[in-house]
């Protein structure tokens, strides 16, 4: 893990200021940090503050927290099935130093586990001793797949990953008025409700948005889970008792990026940080109508025997939210008599298929989006356990304007006071509600009809009133269906 990358990442320098060090450092020699520090872009304080936020690296295998047993059994199996033959291998693939491998390769030894074969080239100035297993090393890494095929980076202690959840609170990042009005920037938003989301944000408890349909609630809820700017630390894979939680998901966790090298420049130094761990930004999962009281418990492999982190547990020191609340397959109830321990107490019990209880800190803001009032998805006694609840509303006549004709404008479109009355006509003859998706929804149609015909972008009483049929269904006397105001 690059010292560097996480250094732009939390914003504290540029990569042309990364680069310029590399420069500065393949000229003076020393570290990139002194280079940074000598041409007056950082601070030995900033380097220091960066560096004691993150995981250290272990030095030798007892610093790993893991015993020493699973870590010889995952350096077995990497000969095994994997074909790694030098210690340097084992170290780049299990992601803990030479020195801890070497320790392993001794005791593999001693246990007449390997025996060397011949000097391996390593491509550079080095060379070192190739490894292979022996017959009773490749029995006792057989046997070891059997109990758990999982090969990878080195898992961190359950210990350490509680700890690490607690440093890294998702209440350690202050959201200001600021931040917020950049994020909503574009959208038309009530001063009211932003002034509302703010605090909820920053008390990291969780937040029900509800309201009628199209009015932006899932948007808002993307918004809040994008906002967060800090950089986290997720592991690999956790020990659990010499089982394996498998934690970070590509698909999930978004790492911080490389920073870019130019001109084939000195690679940045490695630092102590524990690559045991990702650096990552604060992670934000999805769910909508495929949740299920199942996805939220541990989810074991019974042939490949270790165990998938569920999702709220990939979305810790994150945002989780559940969209669409009260149209899953599990009841409402059901999901929320799941959430009552973990929103009380901020701890989360997660039991493994051999019954032993986990406890994890619970640290993510939970949101429910739904279009159904509350009281028909929770009683009085769940309400007063959301600790912000925000509606969003049909916009004012105002404001729907202003969001039509930024909508047009931003596609090439000029909305005439003919073409907006007829909408609006439209959509209260219907009954319906006016919606902040209705222009977007109009604009497209109107657009893919322009595209079809091969004319210019614009709006015509055809392809508008084209718009406004597919926007309502006709009832079978004609009528168009609507949704009727409560």
């Amino acid at each position: 893990m690059k010292l560097g990358n996480i250094l732009v990442a939390k914003g504290l320098i540029t990569v042309e200021k990364i680069n310029q060090a590399m420069e500065h450092n393949a000229e003076h020699g020393g570290r990139l940090g002194d280079s940074l520090v000598a041409l007056g872009f950082l601070t030995h304080e900033q380097i220091d503050r960066v560096l004691s936020e993150a995981p250290q690296a272990p030095s030798n295998l007892a610093d790993t927290g893991i015993d020493s047993v699973l870590l010889l059994e995952l350096a077995m199996k990497g000969m095994y099935s994997e074909n790694l033959e030098t210690a340097s291998q084992l170290a780049d693939a299990m992601k803990i130093s030479a020195a801890a491998v070497n320790q392993l390769l001794n005791e593999a030894k001693e246990r007449k586990f390997v025996e060397s074969l011949a000097v391996a080239s390593t491509g550079g100035s080095m060379a070192e001793m190739r490894l292979v297993l022996t017959r009773a090393g490749r029995e006792w890494a057989a046997d070891a797949i059997k109990r758990g095929q999982y090969f990878g980076p080195a898992p961190v202690s359950l210990t350490d990953y509680q700890e690490r959840i607690q440093l890294q609170r998702i209440t350690n990042e202050h959201v200001t008025r600021q931040q917020l009005d950049e994020a909503f920037k574009g959208l038309v938003m009530t001063e009211r409700f932003v002034s509302r989301l703010g605090p909820a944000i920053n008390s990291g408890n969780a937040i029900l948005i509800y309201g009628p349909a199209g009015n932006g609630k899932t948007t808002v809820a993307e918004i809040v889970g994008k906002i967060f700017q800090n950089v986290i630390y997720v592991p690999y894979c956790v020990d659990i008792d010499g089982e394996i939680m498998k934690v970070f998901d590509p698909a999930v966790h978004i790492q911080v990026e490389n920073v870019p090298e130019q001109n084939g420049g000195a690679n940045l130094r490695r630092s102590r940080i524990d690559p045991r761990w990702v650096a990552c930004y604060r992670p934000m999962v999805i769910t909508g109508g495929e949740l299920t009281v199942e996805m939220l418990e541990l989810k074991y492999n019974p042939i490949a025997k270790f165990y998938e982190a569920p999702l709220h547990i990939k979305a810790l020191n994150g945002t989780f939210l559940i969209d669409d609340f009260g149209r899953q397959r599990a009841k409402p109830e059901d999901i929320l008599n799941r959430w009552i321990v973990p929103l009380n107490s901020r701890v989360d019990y997660l039991t493994s298929h051999s019954g032993k209880s986990i406890m994890i800190p619970f640290d993510e803001i939970v949101i429910f989006s739904t279009n159904m009032h509350p009281d028909d998805l929770m009683d009085p006694a769940f309400q007063r356990r959301i600790s912000y609840k925000l509606e969003t509303v049909e916009p004012p006549e105002d404001l729907f304007i202003k969001v039509f004709v930024g909508m047009a404008a931003k596609c090439g479109l000029t909305l005439t006071q003919e073409i907006y009355e007829l909408v609006v006509e439209s959509i209260r003859a219907n009954s319906a509600p006016l919606a902040y998706f209705q222009p977007k929804f109009i604009v497209e149609q109107v657009l893919a009809s322009c595209k079809f015909e091969g004319i210019a972008p614009q709006f015509t009483m055809d392809n508008v009133t084209d718009a406004l049929a597919n926007l309502f269904v006709k009832k079978p006397d004609g009528k168009m269906f609507g949704v009727k105001r409560s």
